[in-house]
């Protein structure tokens, strides 16, 4: 039975210590196994301190880096990069302390930042991605975590949008150590076929987040579920599937995610209801989920 997780962003933004003290113990008695922390600033919260916290509750943690304003490795100065390098291994030494095998998002450029760009352009910052990711990656190397990047949608990016492109960017960083990162919601919006991108991506693989077609809770839309989770059998990834979806109580985040209305009865059943759905799907259940309705909503 595959790990399933989910992402603190479906309740807070940053998320600190005591958003994690809050929100681990719930998602351990509803049943996940992973519980996915981005760093949005670094020092947000203690690795060594949630560590303990999520051995303590039989969880797992995986981490994905944040993409924010000012954070570029492409079409940028030389000492924004450098920068951008600087902290995206910072978030690969939090990884390896909180012991995620991964760091996964986009780490190639600012989330909403798109331009046009012709193809040889398209060419060559593909090319200057590759040169600036591979310090990084050997970074991640020495310290035991794979670097997962995440192709997004075109209203979020121009530079990575699909998976053909991404595996063409990363074509010459070793694949033990860099790979992909796939989201359900940005698969939906630039694929033909979720499970053919699957299939193409195969290999290379390294995480896995899931959701709605709407950001709401997997299940409650029109996806081919079974058909994706076939491939990813099939393409041989093993990994968790983490749920991610966002609060709109934080306005810079509900703006980035453009979260413009609830996408569930609560924050909770987008967490509890996804967990139930996607344990559905097994016919082996290794932990059940608790509860077949969703809990009111703790603050």
């Amino acid at each position: 039975m595959r790990a399933l997780g989910v992402n603190t962003w479906v309740w807070t933004s940053p998320v600190t210590d005591a958003g994690v003290e809050h929100i681990a113990p719930r998602t351990a008695e509803w049943g996940f196994d992973v519980l996915e922390l981005p760093v949005e600033e670094v020092g947000d919260w203690s690795p060594r301190r949630t560590r303990t916290l999520l051995d303590g509750l039989g969880l797992s943690a995986s981490v994905v880096l944040v993409m924010g304003p000012g954070r570029e490795l492409v079409a940028t100065d030389p000492g924004t990069r450098t920068a951008t390098q600087d902290y995206l291994r910072r978030v690969v030494d939090a990884a390896a302390e909180v012991g995620s095998p991964v760091v996964a998002g986009p780490a190639y450029a600012s989330v909403g930042r798109t331009w046009r760009m012709a193809p040889g352009e398209r060419a060559g910052l593909r090319a200057e991605l590759a040169e600036a990711l591979a310090p990084v990656v050997e970074h991640a190397a020495s310290a035991g975590v794979a670097v997962a990047v995440e192709p997004l949608n075109r209203y979020e990016t121009s530079v990575l949008n699909t998976v053909d492109q991404a595996l063409d960017a990363l074509a010459d960083l070793p694949e033990e150590h860099c790979g992909l990162a796939l989201d359900v919601y940005h698969l939906n919006i630039e694929e033909r076929g979720l499970a053919e991108a699957v299939e193409r991506a195969a290999g290379r693989i390294k995480h896995v987040q899931v959701c709605a077609n709407d950001r709401g809770a997997p299940g409650a839309d029109h996806l081919d579920w079974p058909g994706l989770l076939s491939a990813l059998d099939r393409s041989g990834y093993e990994g968790p599937l983490v749920i991610e979806s966002f609060t709109a109580d934080n306005a810079a985040i509900a703006t980035a995610a453009s979260v413009w209305r609830p996408l569930a009865e609560s924050q909770d059943a987008i967490a509890v209801d996804g967990l139930a759905f996607l344990r559905s799907l097994s016919s082996e259940t290794a932990r059940p989920a608790l509860g077949s309705r969703s809990p009111s909503p703790r603050r």
